[in-house]
């Protein structure tokens, strides 16, 4: 029996073991990856830590947790949580956990293209992860689709291996911070990035490999543009994990979002939830965020506790 289970070992899971342990509570998290902080290539907007890897900055949080005390069981997905009379089961492919009060903390997963030839070519030139693939495509053309803060950071990083980074968006404009937007400038002026801005993809296209990105010109009816590419990266937001919250009958706004409180605790008594797959600080996805929303869950979980049980 544990009195807080925690379900996602990202930065909002990790925050609020952290918090959790501190408050002297038996705390479990159960995470099957590190969440999609661990895939940012360099993050340079957390306080006090000008520039750090986002795997480095998970693990210093995973060790933080468990030097307070937090048990952590990675590598393995919880696949159902219950009622179990007054308490909480969350159950994996190989084990039962009971615990007092539930943390949800799943994150998020990036959002596919849902274009032809996507799914064929995964881990064959598609990509949705930067940083875990880059150093593959050293000396090759590559294209990064999106215009947000991660599909700018994963155009910088691939253009220090890459021979040539296609930056492809359907406006005209980015989303992304203008710090960032001005160094893809500075590239795009050496010759380094590409934008093909008022396009979306259409189709991939290869043999055995990616070989082709087939474009459509957004505000011009029937033209296209067939693109010699070596490597797709996929940047295009998210959607979040919220399936095991279904499930358990929490409320979701229509994008799929756990509708949470400013307390971070949802529909059902005892359960809260916490980082990317929140309604929670009008949906700012960032990992500071996120640690401040487990922050909160984890004391509305003691708070929780001690009202009900003690």
């Amino acid at each position: 029996m544990y009195e807080v289970l925690i379900i996602g070992s990202g930065a909002a899971g990790l925050s609020a073991a952290i918090y959790s342990a501190r408050y002297n509570l038996s705390t479990i998290v159960l995470g099957k990856d590190f969440g999609l902080a661990s895939e940012a290539p360099i993050v340079e907007n957390y306080p006090g830590i000008r520039e750090i890897q986002g795997l480095k900055l998970i693990q210093e949080m995973q060790e933080q947790a468990k030097s307070l005390g937090a048990e952590l069981i990675l590598g393995e997905e919880v696949t159902r949580i219950k009622r179990e009379k007054k308490y909480w089961l969350a159950e994996t492919h190989s084990e039962k956990y009971l615990g007092k009060a539930v943390i949800i903390a799943t994150g998020s997963r990036k959002r596919k293209l849902g274009i032809k030839g996507e799914e064929e070519f995964v881990g064959r030139g598609v990509s949705y992860c930067a940083i875990c693939d880059a150093p593959f495509y050293r000396g090759k053309v590559v294209s990064v689709v999106g215009g947000g803060n991660s599909a700018l950071t994963s155009a910088i990083l691939l253009s220090e291996f890459a021979e040539k980074v296609y930056l492809i968006h359907r406006r005209t404009e980015f989303r992304a911070e203008p710090i960032l937007v001005d160094r893809l400038m500075n590239l795009k002026k050496e010759g380094r990035v590409e934008m093909k801005l008022g396009y979306i993809p259409r189709e991939i296209v290869g043999t055995d490999v990616v070989e082709y990105l087939h474009l459509k010109k957004v505000d011009e009816e029937g033209v296209e543009e067939k693109l010699k590419t070596e490597g797709i990266f996929v940047e295009i937001g998210e959607v979040p994990n919220s399936e095991l919250a279904r499930n358990l009958g929490l409320k979701l706004d229509e994008e799929g979002y756990i509708l949470v409180k400013e307390d971070m605790s949802t529909n059902l008594e005892g359960v809260f939830a916490a980082g990317d797959v929140t309604t929670g600080s009008n949906k700012l996805k960032q990992i500071i965020t996120a640690c401040a929303e487990g922050a909160i869950a984890a004391t509305s979980a003691y708070r929780y506790i001690t009202r009900k049980y003690q």
